[in-house]
């Protein structure tokens, strides 16, 4: 009796989503996306002390840089901690933010989400761990990050690493981001110059 030979398996290689996949193309076009990352923010850790005032500084320069880039139709990204509250969402921490007072407030009320942009909560340092970051970015045909936010040695950091690997082009401005210390934030942002090819130029001498 004839046997027939077993069919090979045929495996097909993963492909990334189509651009308008799930938004049915609602989402803007946006080659360059402006990524905010911890911006809104408690402070109520040991070493916010050290930190608050350097980010309050930063906020106002993302501030700056967000509405220039705004005017120029640039997708802003919230990417945030939810600080363990896992039954919250991105507006319960904004008014909790806002009811802290202090720096917590002032940042809050400086960079607070506009109608326009989006948000997402993120489970670990990196912006793109566990999150739709890429996905969203590839829908909106994104290609150039500038990512801003806290802290500058920590999890923006470790964003555009993840932002590099994934074939983006990083900016990093040295204004619109902070650390504990002086050194820390310095220390970051010659790895990511010198390891990822970030461009930590000043936000004022961006161009979208």
């Amino acid at each position: 009796m004839a046997t027939t030979a077993p069919r090979p398996l045929q495996v097909r290689a993963p492909r990334r989503p189509k651009a308008d996949t799930g938004d049915r193309g609602t989402l803007p076009r946006s080659p360059t996306v402006l990524l905010l990352v911890d911006v809104i923010n408690p402070f109520d850790f040991p070493e916010a002390g050290a930190l608050a005032p350097a980010a309050l500084r930063a906020a106002r320069a993302t501030a700056r840089l967000k509405q220039r880039l705004s005017a120029q139709r640039v997708l802003a990204i919230y990417a945030n901690d939810n600080y363990g509250q896992w039954r919250s969402d991105f507006r319960q921490t904004l008014e909790h933010c806002l009811a802290c007072g202090g720096a917590a407030a002032q940042i809050a009320r400086l960079l607070a989400p506009g109608p326009a942009d989006l948000v997402m909560l993120k489970p670990r340092h990196s912006a793109f761990y566990a999150t739709p970051l890429d996905l969203v970015l590839t829908q909106v045909h994104a290609r150039h990050l500038v990512i801003a936010g806290l802290a500058a040695d920590i999890c923006v950091q470790l964003s555009a690493m993840d932002a590099v690997m994934r074939g983006y082009q990083v900016a990093v401005p040295q204004d619109c981001t902070a650390a504990e210390t002086p050194e820390a934030k310095a220390q970051a942002l010659a790895y990511m110059k010198r390891v990822l090819k970030a461009d930590v130029r000043r936000s004022s001498a961006l161009a979208a």
